[in-house]
Parts: structure tokens; sequence; C-alpha cells
């Protein structure tokens, strides 16, 4: 496969995220596990998450295990996601809880959280929207609001698969990232690259300025 051709591929991958996620939904609700590897930075979000302890959910799939968690622990959370079929699933599992079929990339739900959270959902952006989307974030943050995500440990794409089709991903370098947080006014407090302790997973934590 040439360079172009590798490049075509991720780049129809990168279009394809909400219709495979819409198409796939069963299958991810199947097979995404549940063992709640997470739970050790989830608690370092909880521990950081200032009242009201409200958390806008970016890419929530079907709510579990990680909504669950948080609510059980006491937040309020308002999940949005691209799939319909999510959202629905969402709704099913955590009926209490707010839950809209938006893309995150033109979110404009006119209100402020104290706790923004995308766990695997932004990098299956693009790095430009990527990049964008924290534009997006400071708009729906309040002052001191919690900042968490995930990403890969360095800059570049990775190509994965799901139920037979391309499943794409994508980061920013470290610095990169740093820098984004920084214009739109969120502080990072702390980066793991790949922690061991979370199933390998690279990890932001970041605070929104203000009081």
């Amino acid at each position: 496969m040439t360079g172009a051709d590798e490049a075509a591929r991720a780049a129809a991958a990168a279009r394809d995220i909400l219709p495979l996620y819409e198409d796939r939904s069963a299958y991810f609700q199947e097979h995404r596990g549940r063992t709640l590897f997470e739970r050790i930075w989830l608690d370092r979000f909880l521990r950081a998450l200032p009242a009201p302890r409200d958390v806008l959910d970016m890419g929530c799939g079907f709510g579990a295990p990680v909504a669950s968690y948080l609510t059980q622990a006491g937040c309020a959370v308002t999940g949005v996601d691209g799939s319909a079929a999510m959202v629905a699933a969402f709704r099913e599992t955590l009926p209490g809880s707010e839950a809209r079929h938006a893309d995150m990339r033109r979110l404009a739900l006119g209100r402020r959280f104290s706790g923004l959270l995308a766990w695997n959902s932004l990098f299956h952006l693009t790095p430009e929207d990527q990049a964008a989307m924290f534009a997006v974030l400071k708009a729906h943050a309040a002052p001191g609001a919690v900042l968490m995500f995930t990403c890969g440990p360095g800059q570049g794409l990775a190509m994965g698969e799901m139920d037979g089709r391309a499943l794409y991903h994508a980061s920013l370098s470290p610095d990169a990232y740093r820098a984004c947080m920084e214009a739109e006014g969120f502080e990072p407090l702390l980066f793991m690259a790949e922690d061991p302790a979370c199933n390998g997973h690279s990890v932001w934590l970041a605070r929104r300025r203000g009081s």
C-alpha cells in the first residue's frame, strides 16, 4: 500500500467514525469491557471535581461503565454522542440522566459544567478537529472546571478495527495538546502516557482557569 493509499484509507476511516458506531452499536456494547480499569483516573477526576459536580461526558457511548460510575459517585452526568443508537442505549442504562444526540465538534448546549470528560472519544477525530475541540470544551467549562481526556502517547495516526471495519485514531503531540489547552484557558495538571495502571491509556487531567 502506498503512502497515498494509506492517507486515503485513514481519511475515509475518519469520516466513517460516526456511521461506524451507529452501525456497530450492539457489537460495541457486547464487547466493551466492564472491568472499570479507568477507575484510578475517574477517582482523580472526582477528587478534583468542584461543586455542583455536573459532568459533560462527550462521546458517552451507552453509559457503562464510566458514566454509571460517575453517577454512582453523586455526579449529574449529561451524555453526548454522535450515534443515535448509543444515545438510546445511554438512556436505558441511566434513565435519570440527560443525553443528547449531537456531533461534539459542533456542540453548543448554552450551559457550563464543573466537569468535562472525553474518554476514548477525542482521539477518533482528525488532528485538526481535535485542536478545534478545545474551544468547544472552553465554551462548556465553568471557571474551575476539571477536564479529562484520553489520547495517544505521541503524535500520529493509528488504525484499529471494529467488527471488520477500520477504526480511526489520531493524536497530537503532548506539547501540542498542552498548547491547545493553555490557549483556551485550561491549566494542564497531569499527563501520563501509556499508564500501566489504566490498561495502557494515555490520559490528561486539566482545570479551567478562573474561580
